[in-house]
């Protein structure tokens, strides 16, 4: 019986799971040993990391499905992007030390939108400071933890976004504001300097303040390797205006759907 459960399958097989808001790749991977005990046994990696603050598609390689990983992390991605203006982090989402305040009240839809058309076909896009990215042997995260960001040259990679277009523009109140973002961040496990990072938002945002923040969500297609908190960021300096990713929603990777995602 012990061997029979300790029985790894040959054929491979590729999930398609539903990394929840706050999750790791590897803590959705964990939970999937729970949903599903029969893969306790398996050995499981995941094609295309999503951070903390993204949620969605998330392809889960099953035993002999690893041996093709590299196929798989090159699909293409869709993504739902909310973009947030007034603010920008060293992260470029809302898991990050507040670094830069402004005025968003003129940020007009026209001008969002010629905005995004920067981004639109072939661009070199630097990895954020805070990326897994690999540089002189050390993760990005540990240069910029250590504040050691500006002894490197930024590395960038080719991408291509087939298609990125305004759903809609909305505003979102100081008050909820706030509440979104400690929600959030307490949904995070480990280190990523929560405790900072709520300290700082709540030097900005007043759960009784009355002030309203434009914002704006977006419809992404992309190649591999494109992050959308980038995108976010890359918006805000083009038109001189502080903005991060609010929220994002991997919708799709190649064919599988985030309708049909194993939650």
């Amino acid at each position: 019986m012990d061997a029979l459960k300790a029985h790894k399958s040959t054929a491979g097989q590729v999930l398609n799971l539903y990394k929840q808001l706050g999750e790791t790749p590897l803590e959705r991977l964990e939970r999937l040993r729970v949903q599903k005990p029969h893969y306790e046994h398996e050995v499981l990696s995941y094609a295309g990391r999503l951070d903390p603050m993204a949620e969605g598609v998330l392809l889960a390689l099953v035993g002999s499905a690893n041996k093709r990983r590299d196929a798989y992390l090159e699909l293409s991605k869709e993504y739902t992007l909310d973009i947030l203006f007034g603010f920008s982090t060293d992260t470029y989402d809302i898991l990050g030390r507040v670094m830069e305040t402004g005025d968003p009240q003129e940020i007009e839809r026209v001008a969002i939108q010629k905005g995004l058309n920067e981004f639109r076909g072939h661009i070199d896009q630097e990895y954020p400071p805070y990326s897994s990215k690999t540089v002189e042997g050390k993760s990005l995260f540990a240069w910029a933890r250590n504040n050691a960001l500006g002894a490197l040259v930024m590395p960038s990679r080719s991408v291509t976004i087939y298609h990125i277009d305004i759903i809609e523009m909305y505003k979102v109140s100081e008050s909820m504001l706030l509440n979104y973002i400690e929600d959030g961040v307490s949904r995070v496990t480990g280190d990523f300097r929560q405790e900072e990072v709520l300290r700082l938002w709540r030097q900005h945002l007043k759960k009784e303040g009355d002030r309203f923040f434009p914002a704006v969500t977006v419809h992404i297609e992309c190649t591999s390797g494109t992050y959308a908190r980038s995108v976010a960021h890359g918006l805000g300096v083009e038109l001189g205006c502080p903005a991060l990713a609010l929220h994002i929603l991997r919708t799709k990777v190649g064919e599988y759907s985030v309708e049909k995602s194993l939650k």
